[in-house]
C-alpha cells in the first residue's frame, strides 16, 4: 500500500457525531498523516475520549476573529477533515504526541452543547465527485499536476524523497490533489477552499494555479512554497 493511500475504514459504523479539534493554522486533508502535540487540558480530554472509543477526531479550522473567544466556541469553517488516530505517545508531563491520519471530508451540520469538556458536532460525510463523461480531462489534469510538481521539485531538495515517492506511485487524481493541497504553503483560506471543493477536476485546476505561483516564488528564492513532511502542530 502506498504511503498516500488510506486504509479501509467502515464508515457505516460512524455515528455522525465528531469530536472537534479546531486550530487556527492547520488544514488536514484525507490520505495524509499529521503529527500533533496535544497539551491543552480540553484537548487531552478529547484525545483520551477518542482513544476509549472510535479513535476519530475532526480537524476543523477557526474562522478569522477567533482570538477574542479562543477558550470558548469561536466560529469554524463549515468543512473539516475527519481523521483517525494512527499512533500516539503519552509524555512524562501528561501531554501527547499523536499521528492523525486524514480519512474523509465532513460538513459541520450542527454543533452540540459542550457537555464533555470539548467541542462536538453533528456532521455529514462529503462525497467528492468527477464531472461525468470527462475521463480524458481527468487524465490531462493528472498529467499536468505531475509535470507541475516536476518543475518545482529541483527547487525543493529537502522534500525530494517524499515527492519522488508521490510522483512514482500509482494514485488517483483525487488522492493526488489532496496530498498536494496539504503540502502547499498557501493562505489558510485558499487551503480551506481546496478542502471544501468536492469537484476533483475543479480542485486540480485550482492546484495548478497555486503550483504555478509556488514555482515562481521558489525560483525567486522564497522558501515555504511547499512544506513536506510536516512539523508537529501544537494546539
Amino acid at each position: 500500500m502506498s504511503t498516500f493511500e488510506t486504509p479501509p475504514f467502515c464508515f457505516e459504523d460512524f455515528s455522525g457525531i465528531a469530536r472537534l479539534f479546531p486550530l487556527p493554522n492547520l488544514v488536514l486533508f484525507p490520505h495524509v498523516m499529521q503529527p500533533l502535540h496535544i497539551f491543552e487540558p480540553r484537548y487531552r480530554k478529547l484525545l483520551e475520549d477518542a482513544l476509549r472509543g472510535d479513535r476519530l477526531i475532526a480537524m476543523a479550522v477557526l474562522e478569522p476573529g477567533w482570538e477574542g473567544d479562543y477558550e470558548g466556541r469561536p466560529l469554524l469553517y463549515p468543512v473539516a477533515c475527519l481523521g483517525r488516530i494512527a499512533t500516539y505517545c503519552r509524555l512524562e508531563d501528561c501531554t501527547y504526541n499523536v499521528l492523525l491520519l486524514g480519512l474523509r471530508r465532513v460538513r459541520l451540520v450542527r454543533e452540540l452543547e459542550p457537555r464533555r469538556g470539548f467541542r462536538q458536532a453533528k456532521v455529514e460525510l462529503c462525497e467528492e465527485y468527477f464531472p461525468s463523461e470527462q475521463a480524458a480531462r481527468r487524465s490531462r489534469l493528472q498529467r499536468e499536476l505531475h509535470d507541475a510538481l516536476l518543475r518545482v521539485l529541483p527547487l525543493l531538495p529537502e522534500a525530494r524523497e517524499q515527492l519522488d515517492q508521490l510522483l512514482g506511485s500509482d494514485i488517483s487524481l483525487g488522492v493526488l490533489t489532496d496530498v498536494i493541497s496539504y503540502m502547499l504553503d498557501i493562505d489558510l483560506r485558499d487551503k480551506e477552499g481546496l478542502l471544501a471543493q468536492l469537484d476533483v477536476h475543479r480542485r486540480a485546476e485550482m492546484l495548478l494555479s497555486h503550483l504555478s505561483a509556488a514555482a515562481v516564488e521558489c525560483a525567486a528564492g522564497k522558501s515555504g512554497a511547499i512544506a513536506f513532511p510536516p512539523q508537529f502542530s501544537a494546539n
